[in-house]
């Protein structure tokens, strides 16, 4: 195996993204999606069908709430948020077979998918920046 394809081979088992985790959704494959960012993020909005458990409680939370042979996403704000990375190594830890969602809640938000917040669901936007919109 070429450095090159044991690197991304790696890379893909690890991540994943918006698009491919609501594909995962659509199609009823099991895991259990996991917002690792704080209250006030969470009550802002966050991803349809996604629980909420901030990564500082992974450890306490996690074995009581999420069979450990459940796959686990994990996702925080952004590109520029590790807490994702940080809520992965929790479940990591644990023994779950956990992977990260690249692009956190903004790259699910800017692809149009599901989102709510406090007050229920919130309009679906598509970004052209990110994806291809038909006109």
């Amino acid at each position: 195996m070429t450095d090159a394809l044991a690197y991304y081979s790696a890379k893909l088992r690890f991540e994943t993204d918006a698009s491919d985790v609501y594909a995962a959704q659509k199609a009823g494959e099991v895991f259990v999606l996991v917002d690792v960012r704080s209250v006030e993020a969470w009550e802002q909005g966050h991803v349809a069908g996604a629980v909420h458990m901030p990564y500082r409680d992974i450890a306490t939370r996690a074995p009581q709430e999420i069979p450990t042979d459940t796959p686990v996403v994990v996702y925080c704000w952004s590109p520029g948020c590790n807490a994702g990375a940080k809520g992965a190594v929790e479940f990591a830890k644990l023994g779950y077979d956990v992977r990260e969602m690249i692009g956190g809640y903004e790259y699910w938000v800017r692809e149009g998918q599901p989102t709510e917040n406090v007050d229920g669901p919130v309009p679906r936007t598509f970004d052209p920046l990110v994806m291809h919109v038909r006109a």
